[in-house]
């Protein structure tokens, strides 16, 4: 019973998370894959889009497998194949908080940052491109890569290069890139009405925009009403 209500939110997470209009963000970043009969393995690419990122550019694969107890338990998520990273094993192990349960009384990681049942494989995967960006070198499952981030910056972000160039061959021929990497459109709703909001926001602009007038016609008028004086004050000097 617990495998088919495992079976069940897994195919629902899959679907919501290949789906632009759900899951805008992730759908630009986040590429999944699953064989019909086995929903409990997913094959996923992450697409860095970030520009400040050092993996900007990369598209890695890894795979994600799920107990049959899930969402109880968490998944588990290996890069294929690994990556040189402070917070990934040599076999491409990802070790971050997401994926340890909480309560382990070896473990000094918060339980509000470890698995839940609430968390998602969406989540699960932004955190992980958030890792990529800001590694946590305070618990590094590759000390060298850890070492090397923190006291070579520059040969880490060479070898870092040289990992997103590989990468790059593993881009299916029928990918497409994001248009623009740092900007997500937004996704209308059923239901939503756009012309509403643009109404809105330009009434208070006209608004705005016929105060300024207002204010400036008053400026104008107050400049010729002392040029009119002034050519008076002129014109009595002159009598006299």
């Amino acid at each position: 019973m617990a495998t088919q209500a495992a079976a069940k939110r897994l195919w629902k997470e899959y679907k919501d998370i290949s789906n632009p209009r759900i899951s805008p963000v992730a759908n630009k970043q986040i590429h999944v894959e699953c064989d019909d009969d086995d929903i409990f393995k997913w094959k996923v690419a992450l697409i860095i889009t970030n520009k400040d990122s050092d993996y900007h550019g990369a598209y890695l694969k890894g795979t994600l497998k799920f107990p049959l107890n899930y969402p109880y338990s968490p998944p588990s998520f290996k890069f294929t194949p690994p990556i040189y990273h402070p917070n990934v094993y040599n076999d491409g192990r990802v070790c971050i908080s997401i994926l340890h349960e909480s309560g382990n009384d070896q473990s000094d990681e918060p339980d509000n940052e470890c698995w839940s049942p609430v968390q998602s494989v969406e989540s699960v995967l932004v955190s992980i491109i958030s890792l990529l960006e800001d590694p946590n070198i305070s618990s590094p499952a590759n000390v060298d890569a850890a070492i090397t981030f923190k006291k070579h910056k520059d040969e880490y972000k060479k070898k870092i290069e040289r990992e997103v160039v590989r990468s790059r061959g593993n881009v299916p021929d029928d990918f497409v890139w994001p248009v623009d990497c740092d900007e997500v459109k937004e996704v209308v709703q059923p239901g939503e009405d756009v012309e509403d909001g643009w109404w809105e926001d330009n009434y208070y602009d006209d608004d705005e925009d016929e105060d300024e007038d207002e204010e400036e016609q008053d400026d104008e008028d107050e400049d010729e009403d002392e040029d009119e004086d002034m050519d008076s004050d002129e014109d009595d000097d002159d009598d006299e």
